[in-house]
């Protein structure tokens, strides 16, 4: 009868734990550059320039509407048959970083988009710079609106960096790939590989949940006034303001 034995993989769980390692940091290398690409590009997108708008929307198109496998292939491969040859990890953040950034622009386009224009003008009549209106009025209400899909697509793209494994970056797909070809224990070895991609999904989460409380500080303050009075918090999206403290 069939039964699951870990134990050939004790030795390796140092490699195991290197390929999660490689795999968080990759994610948050990518998500960090990939996050600021996305503001960017949706702020260009919404630019009256046409030039300009039409390269964002060539460039999100052509991302989303092309296989990851592809791109990171394009990056590593493509490039390499020019004479420009970079490291498996930095193709793979780089990749993951213009994946992110496309998603990431489109999701904050439609933030900044349910800026409400009167609030806008508003902060125009105050005479706020264009500065403090695009980060204090439009981007970071719109970054809390759409904040649980930014996650969400953060957390894709972590299960993406597998796909990293294609040209041999040693994250922990590749390594589950290794660990297995030596043992011959494939079952226990990517039972032991999902266990660790589920916890990495945990602590992307418990990040993101932190990042959110900190940023987010209306938020929280909502929360906790609702709480004293025992009543259920207001949804913080319905709540516009033109103050820039306000917008924190």
């Amino acid at each position: 009868m069939f039964s699951l034995d870990f134990s050939p993989l004790l030795p390796y769980w140092p490699t195991f734990l290197l390929g999660a390692w490689l795999t968080l940091k990759m994610t948050c290398v990518a998500v960090f550059f990939g996050l600021i690409l996305g503001m960017l590009v949706a702020f260009a997108k919404r630019a009256k320039v046409p030039v300009l708008t039409r390269i964002c929307i060539l460039y999100i198109e052509a991302v989303r509407n092309t296989p990851f496998l592809v791109q990171i292939f394009l990056l590593y491969f493509g490039l390499a048959s020019i004479g420009l040859r970079m490291p498996t990890f930095a193709a793979a953040a780089l990749a993951m970083t213009i994946n992110i950034g496309a998603y990431a622009a489109e999701i904050i386009r439609a933030g900044l988009e349910s800026v409400p224009r009167g609030q806008i003008e508003a902060a125009e009549c105050l005479g706020l710079s264009k500065w403090r209106i695009g980060w204090h009025v439009m981007l970071q209400p719109s970054i809390e609106k759409v904040y649980p899909a930014l996650t969400s697509q953060f957390l894709l793209m972590m299960q993406a960096s597998a796909i990293a494994s294609q040209i041999s970056a040693e994250e922990l797909t590749a390594v589950a790939n290794t660990v297995q070809s030596d043992t011959f224990r494939s079952l226990e070895t990517y039972i032991v590989v999902a266990a660790l991609y589920l916890a990495l999904s945990l602590i992307i989460k418990l990040i993101a949940w932190a990042v959110g409380e900190h940023l987010f500080k209306r938020r929280r303050a909502i929360r906790l006034a609702a709480k004293r009075a025992g009543k259920t918090p207001p949804d913080p999206q319905r709540i516009d303001t033109v103050i820039p403290g306000g917008a924190a």
